[in-house]
Order: structure tokens, then sequence, then C-alpha cells
């Protein structure tokens, strides 16, 4: 019981601040700054001990920090101009350099440090980023605008596909999903959120398009963007690739041989076990997102 109610305060503080850090676009960008930095020092710990692996593990957060206020930079248009780019220079700088240092460390299995080295970026820091791709759109006036329902959605859309696949897969779940990796998940689960995640794209539709406009007053602007079809879309997306995204992590602490991935959460486990979901599922949104815009 007390581990039920720690993991119950600690759940609500968590998805408060996330809610909340979208009210403004500062807050947004220095949460989610912090929550990459973590996230790659948990990861680089975790695979720091691995026989024959030695990832520099300074490096490698500041590293996924500094893209991430890049591509704020680039993606808000704060200076503008084409040479906004230059940002990235620095960060390009650091990955050569731990690419080249690996030269002179006389390790056992570079190839190994590499490995993990590159996976930091492209697993934790890279889809953490791309958020700022979501959060800041252009109008059509060729403004840039900070619009927090799109990123805000990817993860309203996980937490309500974890409580509905935990609540049909506890009443219904017979058939298993994945049961060599997660022997808990059901396919009659992943369809009961999956239901419940189309459910809440139409009321997020219904909001996005003006409806409740009245909501304004807590900070969101609605901004049509999608169409119905086009919101259902997204929130199916989000949901396949979001739990394609825990299935990945699960795998990943079973190589490890570890139950979670680290304690900071109380309750929760680690910053890796909270954002599992959304590793695969931001990256999944804005290419869904890029792609009917084509069309």
């Amino acid at each position: 019981m007390n581990n039920f109610i720690v993991r119950t305060i600690t759940g609500i503080i968590f998805v408060a601040a996330i809610v909340a850090s979208f009210l403004r676009p500062e807050a947004m960008v220095l949460l989610f700054a912090i929550v990459t930095g973590l996230t790659v020092w948990e990861f680089t710990g975790l695979v720091n001990e691995r026989p024959g692996v030695t990832v520099n593990r300074f490096i490698c957060t500041v590293a996924g920090v500094y893209f991430f206020f890049a591509m704020t930079y680039y993606c808000s248009d704060i200076y503008g101009g084409a040479a906004k780019s230059v940002v990235f220079i620095p960060y390009l700088v650091t990955v050569i350099y731990l690419l080249v240092a690996e030269l002179y460390m006389k390790q056992e299995d570079p190839i190994n440090d590499w490995a993990y080295t590159m996976l930091s970026q492209m697993y934790i820091a890279l889809p953490f980023s791309l958020l700022n791709v979501l959060a800041f759109t252009a109008s059509p006036e060729g403004l840039v605008l900070f619009n927090p329902i799109l990123p805000l959605s990817v993860f309203i859309f996980l937490w309500m596909n974890d409580t509905g696949a935990y609540c049909i897969g506890s009443l219904l779940g017979r058939h298993k999903l994945f049961p060599r990796i997660s022997p808990g998940k059901s396919w009659e689960g992943s369809i009961g959120g999956a239901v419940v995640v189309l459910a809440v794209a139409y009321l997020l539709y219904v909001f996005d398009s003006g409806q409740l406009s009245y909501l304004a007053d807590a900070g969101f602007r609605s901004s049509g963007m999608l169409t119905l079809e086009q919101w259902l879309g997204l929130g199916l997306v989000v949901v396949v690739f979001g739990t394609w995204g825990d299935l990945v992590e699960s795998i990943f602490k079973r190589t490890l041989g570890i139950k979670d991935s680290g304690s900071i959460l109380p309750g929760h486990g680690g910053m890796l076990d909270r954002f599992d979901s959304s590793l695969l599922a931001i990256p999944a949104a804005v290419i869904y997102l890029y792609t009917i815009s084509l069309f």
C-alpha cells in the first residue's frame, strides 16, 4: 500500500510537471533539457557497467543537452536567418572528438564505446530534441509560433494508451503480445489502449478546432492544424510506436539484467522507464506530421 501511495504521488507530480511546462515555451525547453541530460546520464551509467565498455558520461550528457538547446534555437527562429544552422557546429565537433578520442584510449573493444556513445545521442538526445519540431510551427504569414498542443498530445496519447491497455488487459487479456520481452502485455490490452486513444484524439480535435475555445484561458491556443482523420491517425501512430518504444527499453533492460533503469522517480524507476515509449513515439509523430503535410 505504501508503494502504491508513493507511486501515485510521484505519477501525479510527473504528469502535472509535464502539462504545466507546455504552458510556456521557456518552461518546456528547460524541463526537457533537464530530462534529456538525466536520461543520457542514466543510460551511459548503465552501459558503462557492461564489461569492456567505457563511455564518457559527462561529454555525452553535455552533448545531448546542447543538441536539445540547438534544436530549440533552430526551430524557434529566435534570431532567424540561414546562418542560424551554425549552432550545430559545436555538436558536430563534439561527436568527432568522441570518435577520435577512442584512438588514444587503448580500450579493448572501442567499437562498443563508439556504438553506445552514438546510441545515447540517437536513442535519447535526438527524440527529445524533436519536441521542438512539434512545439514551434510556422503560421501562414511565416511567423514561428509556440503551439503546445502537438507535443503535449503525444504524451497524453501515451498516458491514455498505458491506462487503457492496463485496464482492458487486466480484465480481458488472454493473448500475449510479446511474451519473450514483456509477458504482461496482451493483444486485448493493446487494442483497448488504442480505442481509448482514438476517443481522446477526437476530444483533442474538438479542442484544437476551437469548439472549446474558452479553455484558452488556461494558456492553450487552438490552431485547427489537423483534421479529425489526421488526429486519429496521429493517435494510432503514437500507440504503435509508443508500444514498440516500451518494448525496446524492455529488451534493453533484459540484456543488462536489470528490473528498473534507475530510482530517480520513487515508485516508477528511472528516466528511461518513464520516457521509453516517447523515445520512438516523438520521432514517429514528426515523420507522420511531415508526411501528411506533403499531401
